[in-house]
């Protein structure tokens, strides 16, 4: 069982599901997400019914269409984070949606092959450098400090990010100018106080 959700007998670590299981989690108070199951969501009254159905809708509908973009460049769209909110009484998508911070893409291509062999799977995501944390020992609990990254490994993380960003739009990634990186902060933030009438 996750999240209340019985998985399927017998399966291994990135076999497919037969179809997409939803395993909700709720914001805490500080640390991580919590998971919870939809029983638990309606029985403590988190959101009614009627809202979560609405959400579970949206869920569905979201991971289809991103399956199906990332299946026409090739990839496999295994997991994703949605984030909702009730705004005006109405259920809002907020946050990234389908970027390598909120989602796993696996290759298409040699996927099968993989899991026949048991070999792991070619994946484009932020996993890697969650795995790069551990084995540098930072797990993002209480009293342990981030190591410092590398510039080499920055660079690699810059290319995963950037090769996704490739293959999921189908346009090619134009390096923004980092000389004056700054300034360019600054005279943006100022335009948007200008624009909300703060300055």
């Amino acid at each position: 069982m996750l999240c209340g959700v019985a998985l399927p007998e017998g399966i291994k670590e990135n076999d497919r599901f037969p179809e997409p299981i939803i395993t909700p989690a709720t914001k805490a108070e500080e640390g991580h997400d919590e998971d919870i199951s939809r029983e638990d969501i309606l029985a403590k009254g988190i959101v009614p019914e009627d809202i979560y159905v609405q959400m579970e809708k949206y869920t569905r509908a979201l991971f289809q269409r991103g399956t199906e973009m990332a299946a026409e460049r090739g990839l496999i769209l295994v997991d994703t984070k949605y984030e909702f909110g009730i705004r005006n009484g109405e259920v809002i998508l907020i946050d990234e949606i389908h970027t390598p911070d909120s989602s796993r893409y696996f290759y298409a291509d040699g996927y099968e092959e993989r899991q026949r062999n048991g070999e792991p799977q070619k994946q484009l995501s932020k996993e890697f450098v969650r795995q790069w944390l551990i084995e540098n020992g930072f797990q993002g609990l209480e009293g342990q400090k981030m190591p410092d990254m590398p510039d080499e490994f920055v660079e690699i993380v810059s290319e995963r990010y950037i090769e996704l960003f490739e293959r999921i739009t189908g346009h090619p990634f134009e390096k923004s100018d980092t000389s004056n990186i700054h300034k360019r902060i600054e005279s943006n933030v100022a335009r948007f106080l200008m624009e909300k009438g703060y300055l």
